[in-house]
């Protein structure tokens, strides 16, 4: 059987505009696959780096990564699913921006009953990028301090509470004193107005001049030096993002320089490619949420057919918390 569904898809790389929504045709799913139909979509900014071609796809290509729903039907070798479970995802292709699709099964999660579908939709790759960072990247432990830029932010406002709920110190950055003050309301120890000044210099005073464990940056090319300088010796910069754009290239001996640096460049879609540890990812997630440590903040909502103005105001940095499409 095959049917038809609303989606998103760009046939050329640029701005919001570029974003059309045509009828897709929807088929059966094959083995290993399943055919879910969306409830709510998530908003990331990697569908800004699909979009604007920084993260190059093929062309016409549909977006969007996160969502949940109701499976529909379940392809052969699919043990974890039946239809009628209600699942979400976060997993490569791109697609979610859609009212059904197939897809690939390994990735797709069954979700608990009270997690809500926007809930769903609005955590799958924000929250298992905060868990890969917290447990996956770097060992971190209660006591240790961290630094967050964006903490206002979807994935930040989950790592404010992750860090609360596992006794990690989480020194914040954000871009105005409300969005601060954001991130403080959700456990961060600290937060600094990155337009106040030099941040590096500020996080050296906050941690009596040691620097902090652990950088975890999906800013890019704007704070990217002043991570280096917030680290204490032997300490992690993680580069997990480019919203201020690409860092340019740099002598790998600063590293030594600023005292032995550590830095990697992790993508969610390496630890998420295998079925288990996706799997073992995403309820470790629901665990956090389902116990009260982590809450789901949804500050913007969006029908899909107005993605474009979610994507304009996601790049004006006029969003806070998680942002979803509802269809």
């Amino acid at each position: 059987m095959t049917t038809m569904a609303k989606t998103v898809v760009i046939e050329e790389f640029g701005g919001p505009e570029k974003m059309k929504l045509v009828d897709r045709a929807v088929g059966e799913p094959g083995p290993g696959q399943v055919r879910i139909r969306h409830h709510a979509c998530g908003l990331n900014f990697i569908d800004v780096y699909q979009r604007t071609g920084l993260y190059p796809l093929s062309l016409p290509h549909p977006l969007g990564m996160e969502a949940a729903g109701v499976i529909e039907a379940v392809g052969e070798g699919v043990t974890h699913l039946k239809v009628g479970d209600r699942a979400a995802y976060t997993s490569q292709p791109p697609g979610s921006y859609a009212e059904a699709r197939v897809m690939p099964a390994a990735q797709v999660c069954p979700l608990p009953e009270g997690i809500s579908f926007e809930q769903g939709a609005a955590m799958m790759l924000k929250g298992m990028t905060v868990e890969y960072l917290f447990h996956r990247t770097v060992p971190l432990k209660k006591g240790d301090t961290v630094l967050f830029h964006a903490a206002a932010g979807g994935v930040g406002l989950i790592a404010c509470q992750w860090a609360r709920s596992e006794g990690i110190t989480l020194i914040g950055t954000a871009g105005t004193d409300e969005k601060c003050q954001l991130a403080l309301d959700h456990g961060a120890t600290h937060c600094l107005n990155y337009r106040d000044g030099d941040f590096a210099a500020k996080v050296r005073e906050l941690t009596d001049g040691k620097g902090v464990d652990a950088v975890m940056d999906a800013v890019g090319k704007d704070t990217f030096e002043g991570s280096l300088n917030s680290l204490r010796p032997f300490g992690m910069m993680i580069s997990f993002g480019n919203a201020s754009g690409k860092v340019p290239p740099f002598d790998l001996g600063i590293l030594g320089a600023k005292g032995s640096l550590q830095l990697t460049r992790p993508t969610i879609f390496t630890h998420i490619s295998d079925h288990a540890t996706c799997q073992a990812m995403a309820a470790h997630l629901f665990e956090k949420v389902s116990a009260g440590d982590v809450t789901i903040r949804i500050d913007q909502r969006f029908p899909l057919a107005d993605v474009a103005a979610a994507h304009r105001a996601l790049e004006a940095r006029e969003t806070t918390g998680s942002t979803v499409l509802t269809l």
